[in-house]
């Protein structure tokens, strides 16, 4: 027996179905490749035995000077050929891995290879499925852009002998939201100002996130002014600047106020009326000293019983009624302690001054009248 016969028997014997070598790239045909794997035997590698998922041509996949790692599936030696898979190495790499992500709830990425019925397929060694309720935290209506996309998933479902990997770029989205949400809620403090955005609407108020985390500003939080439905200032979407104005970290409840972050209408006020204007008002409440007006939205200003007439009037009720609307006067302005002090007798007619002189000398006389009996007109002014 030659050198020669005895080195290719050597080989042979050495050679095992299972072994795994490492190759080199030689050749590429559209069905397969041929890797030199250091024997004199020649490696062939099927394009069916290159990825866990469809290939087109190899070309797709490998280039001449590639290095890889085969495992020998048969030896023909009749033929001396090798046939090889590529995949097969790279599953069982793969399953090991996975198998430690999925205990470990590490991620990993991958980029999507196709889209099918019911979701999208990558390749991570082995053929992972995503189903399209684990894409996003949102329903997605159309996958056509999600090819050749890089996700970040986290294996949900494993079984190596069944072939079957289930994974989920929703969970991982969900973990970041959830990571920071508590990052959120340990950072809030009473009294800070944030940047947020309105999620929803409902009856009672807005529901602003700041973070990972909800926080409510009720309808009385909204404006100064008041509301009746949050539809009417905001709508979902938009960005506002908020107040933290309570935090429960247990229950996650976060009560929130938009008005707390603007001037209130104290401040306001002050732009808008002067000492000596005369404005238009809302009778807003009666009481046995005077009447409260409001001048501007969320303000209201005294009009003492004496200043509601030049005529004398012995309650405000005699003459007023809530919700009419009146002219009246600033006297005085003292915004630092919410107080307006008005006049409606200031700015009344003269001929209603006349009839007040009038009346007093009416009075002065004896006679029992009242201002509603001599001008019976003028029981409620309008």
């Amino acid at each position: 027996m030659t050198e020669e016969m005895k080195s290719e028997l050597t080989e042979v014997t050495t050679l095992q179905v299972g072994d795994v070598l490492k190759g080199k790239v030689v050749q590429v045909e559209n069905n397969q490749a041929l890797v030199d794997v250091g024997y004199k035997f020649e490696a062939v590698l099927p394009i069916s035995e290159l990825s866990s998922l469809h290939v087109d041509q190899v070309s797709d996949v490998l280039s001449v000077g590639d290095e890889v790692e085969v495992k020998v599936l048969r030896i023909r030696e009749d033929e001396d050929k090798l046939i090889v898979s590529k995949k097969a190495v790279d599953a069982e790499a793969a399953w090991s891995e996975l198998q430690r992500k999925y205990e470990t709830g590490e991620t990993l990425t991958a980029t999507v290879a196709d889209i099918v019925k019911g979701g999208l397929v990558v390749d991570v060694g082995v053929r992972g499925f995503i189903p399209a309720s684990h894409v996003e935290r949102h329903f997605v209506e159309d996958f056509t852009d999600y090819k050749g996309r890089e996700l970040t998933l986290k294996v949900i479902e494993i079984d190596p002998e069944k072939n079957k990997l289930i994974l989920s770029h929703k969970a991982v989205l969900e973990d970041e939201l959830n990571r920071k949400k508590e990052e959120t809620l340990a950072s809030l403090e009473e009294g800070q100002v944030l940047e947020g955005t309105v999620q929803r609407l409902t009856d009672f108020g807005a529901f602003v996130d700041i973070g990972g985390v909800d926080g409510l500003v009720h309808v009385s939080e909204l404006a100064w002014h008041r509301v009746e439905h949050p539809a009417d200032v905001l709508k979902e979407g938009d960005r506002v600047k908020v107040k933290v104005l309570k935090v429960n970290r247990e229950q996650e409840r976060i009560s929130l106020s938009i008005k707390e972050t603007q001037e209130g209408p104290w401040e306001q006020v002050q732009k808008h009326i002067q000492i000596g204007d005369v404005v238009t008002g809302k009778v807003k409440r009666l009481a046995s000293f005077g009447a409260f007006v409001e001048v501007y939205p969320g303000v209201e200003g005294l009009v003492h019983v004496s200043q509601i007439s030049r005529r004398h009037v012995a309650t405000p009720a005699e003459v007023l009624e809530e919700g009419q609307e009146v002219q009246v006067k600033v006297l005085d302005m003292q915004p630092e302690q919410k107080r307006i002090s008005l006049s409606m007798k200031e700015v009344e007619p003269e001929e209603l001054r006349e009839e007040a002189e009038q009346f007093e000398n009416l009075q002065s006389s004896g006679l029992n009248v009242t201002l509603g009996d001599v001008y019976p007109e003028l029981r409620k002014l309008k």
